[in-house]
């Protein structure tokens, strides 16, 4: 751990660092003197709006794991009796502060103001009390909670997730006019909640008024529930089928229960008729949903059905620089193509990639090099046991596991027993490498990228369905990521 002298000097010389990491917010703290900052709050009996500035600026320096872009919008609003009040603007804001950041905005206020002060988080005002406590589907109604960087201006598309993304632009602009019911599907971390709160977004950025509920399935479950407890079902249904959105993430846990999926069914119908905005997400297809209706089925095929893959090489480094971005840190482009080959299955990985790189960057003065980086995520391994894997070293793998001819995987007979080791051939080429769709298609006989792009998605696809391939293909990830003793 480092003082808070070495912290600020460490600070100080990232803002003037070379080749490496540079923060892409920079900002020194003036650290003005402690006589005028006292003389400040005993005659205002708040913070100045430089400290404030000053302390913030600091956090983002010290802790940039743990600043959000809604900070900005927080406000002190006195000190009294050494506590810093501070008021936040929605509960989630103050749940998180409390548990999160108590410690770090304390010692951020300690070093700009030069007093022994604490930070306290104000909740945001409660409702007036009525007679009756309202419905849980009352209040999340009125107030849906959107996470304020799940916009379609930060998420990052490719062919893994074009087709959706360009869907829920269209219903986000036009609802109930265009693909409804709008329907995604993928595994898990691939960008569906994302995409599921941008369209939210976007659907209030065109129409301020319009009734949006956002939720989960077991959010529309609990509420249905407390309907049924507190005898409140006709009010349940005047909420649920008022919206000009209906907005329900991971669907698949509405075929548990019997009651709520007749209710939900009612409730999908009296919503279409009146040309309603139904967006719904989940990790199968509606056919491979187990235990659903029929019914349920069709009508979740009326519209459109998108699905979002395993996003490519290309994909994942776009995404390795936004999240990036959204740190206020410039990667070095080797370190972003290096956590975007190891971090492969979904975007969580590659922000978890990130934080480790981050986290053990702060211990070596802040800057971030491909030997950090690999210190971070190697999981113990030396650089010496990784290296570079190259179109050869994938033939050569695949040609002794399947037997068949160099030759014949890079000529042009189209056989299954050929063209099946061909497409992991590009599989493994578009995972392992940093080669283009083209320059790929040309090591295989001089295929186009549209060939080569529809090796990928089979793969991908007979990988969630094969566990003998899923096997395979990671025994062949390992081989080809290791030197050779």
């Amino acid at each position: 751990m480092h003082s808070r002298q070495e912290a600020v000097s460490i600070y100080k010389s990232a803002t003037n660092a070379g080749p490496g990491l540079r923060w892409a917010c920079p900002g020194a703290v003036i650290r003005r003197p402690v006589a005028e900052k006292v003389a400040t709050a005993k005659s205002m009996g708040t913070v100045s709006s430089r400290s404030w500035n000053d302390i913030l600026v600091l956090l983002r320096t010290d802790h940039p794991e743990l600043v959000r872009p809604w900070f900005k919008k927080l406000e002190p609003i006195e000190i009294q009796h050494g506590v810093v009040r501070v008021q936040t603007t929605d509960a989630n804001q103050h749940q998180y502060l409390e548990q999160q950041c108590q410690n770090v905005f304390t010692q951020a206020a300690q070093s700009v103001t030069g007093r022994l002060v604490t930070v306290s988080f104000v909740p945001p005002p409660a409702p007036a009390t009525t007679e009756r406590q309202p419905y849980g589907f009352e209040i999340e109604t009125d107030h849906p909670i959107l996470n304020e960087e799940y916009t379609f201006e930060h998420f990052v598309t490719g062919p893994c997730n074009r087709l959706a993304h360009a869907a829920c632009i269209a219903v986000a602009e036009s609802p109930g006019r265009v693909y409804n019911p709008l329907f995604l599907h993928g595994n898990v971390g691939l960008g569906k909640t994302h995409l599921l709160q941008a369209a939210c977004h976007r659907i209030r950025a065109e129409k301020a008024d319009a009734k949006i509920l956002f939720l989960s399935c077991e959010t529309f479950t609990n509420h249905f529930i407390e309907a049924i407890e507190r005898g409140a079902l006709q009010e349940f249904r005047r909420r649920y089928r008022s919206v000009d959105a209906l907005v329900i993430d991971d669907i698949q846990y509405l075929a548990a229960g019997d009651r709520t999926r007749e209710e939900f069914f009612h409730t999908f119908n009296t919503l279409f008729q009146s040309q309603r905005q139904i967006i719904l997400s989940a990790d199968e297809s509606p056919r491979d949903i187990p235990r659903l209706e029929d019914r349920l089925v069709s009508r979740f095929n009326w519209g459109l059905v998108a699905r979002l893959d395993t996003p490519d090489l290309e994909t994942r480094m776009a995404i390795t620089r936004k999240k990036a971005r959204l740190r206020c840190i410039d990667l070095p482009e080797d370190v972003a193509h290096y956590i975007a080959s190891t971090a492969m299955a979904n975007t969580r990985e590659i922000e978890g990639a990130i934080t480790k790189i981050l986290a053990l960057s702060q211990q070596f003065g802040g800057v971030i090099d491909m030997a950090l980086a690999r210190q971070a995520l190697d999981n113990g391994t030396s650089e010496s046991n990784t290296r570079n894997v190259t179109i050869q070293d994938i033939l050569k793998i695949v040609i002794e596991h399947f037997g068949v001819r160099q030759a014949d995987l890079q000529g042009k007979r189209r056989n299954r027993s050929i063209a099946y080791p061909r497409q992991i051939c590009m599989y493994l080429a578009r995972e392992l490498t940093p080669l283009s769709l083209e320059e790929i298609g040309g090591h295989f006989g001089g295929r186009d990228h549209t060939t080569v792009l529809h090796a990928i998605r089979t793969i991908q696809e007979h990988q969630e369905q094969d566990a003998e391939l899923q096997v395979t293909l990671q025994n062949f990830f390992k081989t080809l990521r290791k030197k050779p003793a």
